[in-house]
């Protein structure tokens, strides 16, 4: 069973319009922040989500908005992306939060990376290094150092990182903000209305069919999460290589006696992120097992070890929510923002990245529907990445002889 937190009151539903200048597929962080950019810029806008808004990953997210402790061997390319959105973050939770009058817990507090024994420390290392190489602010702290910052942490903790432009926000918060910020802007949203097909014209999309009925739009815009790659609703030849990874999480209530961490704390098996309602979030397990629902005593039990490895306190915490979700993950775990198209955009893929990088795909997607371009950091991010290589016949003996 998921019991997750909500991020808002139930609503009242709302029915399908006949046409929008947008429509939105996918009710989730994405698809809202798109919708509410494109709003305030004064395009008429429809959401339609095929179960709730947030079902599918942005409620299960942990909010992290950490691009130096998420840097790994590989990622280069998804740096420039990573730092202009962490540069936005904080006008977009300005906007945010003066557009819908809610507090979406934006924490500065700057986040940990753990290790405990010779391995983990040499990883680590590694890691810092790469950091610094990539122009990271990362600073490398003793064990004793760490436990300075956080004194509940187990003194079997060896050493750590420090990223103090690493930070958080709260999901629930976010999404409950967008929400409100969403309708305050006229976006109209349809929750329970699984999209059937697209609907094609000259070449062009020119709408949905839906299990609400149609909708005519100029724009479609695919921001479907982990389901923007099932079969059936693109073309073969527009198929986007995107699959749910699940991911497992729990929220611990955190009290005077057991104490909290003052700062998110990654390690080698889980992360921690410590939130303003008194929350100890502890995520995530990665799972690739498709669509399949539900919490496992392994994956809890996994978490649970994992935190207990470093703080000692979470014995004494209650458990108050377990849930799972399905991130949203390309084949380069990179996210995917293009025109598919005419009439229809895409902005998927986004992995375990969708907090940090939400408001530089608004951005990006409202410059598509713009002008037709990318910003220069969105651009290494098109479908055309993905195409085959291809295929050079082989050359027989007699023509080479």
């Amino acid at each position: 069973m998921d019991l997750r937190r909500s991020p808002a009151a139930p609503r009242a539903p709302s029915a399908l319009p006949a046409r929008s200048d947008v429509v939105v597929v996918g009710g989730g962080l994405i698809g809202l922040s798109i919708a509410w950019h494109l709003a305030r810029g004064g395009r008429t806008v429809t959401v339609v989500e095929r179960e709730t808004v947030g079902a599918g990953a942005s409620l299960a997210a942990t909010g992290m908005l950490a691009p130096a402790a998420e840097h790994e061997p590989g990622s280069d390319p998804l740096l420039p992306l990573a730092l202009a959105s962490l540069a936005r973050w904080p006008g977009f939770r300005d906007a945010l939060q003066a557009a819908s009058g809610l507090d979406i817990d934006y924490r500065e507090e700057g986040t940990l990376v753990l290790a405990i024994g010779r391995d983990e420390v040499e990883r680590l290392r590694s890691r810092h290094d790469l950091q610094v190489r990539s122009g990271l602010d990362a600073t490398w702290l003793s064990g004793s150092q760490v436990r300075a910052r956080e004194p509940a942490l187990r003194p079997a903790v060896t050493a750590g990182l420090f990223c103090p432009h690493d930070h958080q926000v709260d999901p629930a918060c976010v999404m409950a903000a967008l929400v409100r910020a969403c309708e305050g802007a006229g976006v109209t949203l349809v929750e329970a209305c699984p999209v059937e097909a697209l609907d094609w014209a000259g070449g062009r999309v020119t709408g949905l069919a839906t299990a609400q009925g149609r909708i005519a739009a100029e724009t479609v815009i695919l921001a479907a999460g982990a389901w923007s790659g099932q079969a059936g609703l693109l073309p073969d030849h527009l198929g986007l290589p995107v699959r749910p990874l699940k991911g497992q999480s729990l929220a611990l209530r955190t009290t005077a006696r057991t104490g909290t961490l003052s700062h998110m704390v990654w390690t080698e098996q889980v992360h921690m992120a410590p939130k303003s309602d008194g929350h100890l979030i502890v995520g995530a397990t990665v799972e690739d097992c498709g669509f399949t629902p539900g919490v496992t005593a392994g994956g809890l039990y996994a978490l649970l070890e994992g935190a207990r490895r470093v703080l000692p306190g979470i014995e004494e915490m209650a458990v108050e929510a377990v849930w799972s979700g399905y991130r949203p993950t390309s084949d380069d775990d990179a996210p995917i923002i293009d025109t598919l198209a005419p009439g229809l955009v895409v902005a998927t893929g986004h992995h375990r990245n969708g907090y940090l990088l939400a408001p530089a795909t608004a951005e990006a997607v409202a410059s598509l529907l713009a002008d037709g371009t990318l910003p220069d950091y969105a651009r290494a991010f098109g479908r055309a990445r993905f195409a085959p290589v291809p295929k050079v016949p082989p050359v027989s003996k007699r023509a080479s002889a």
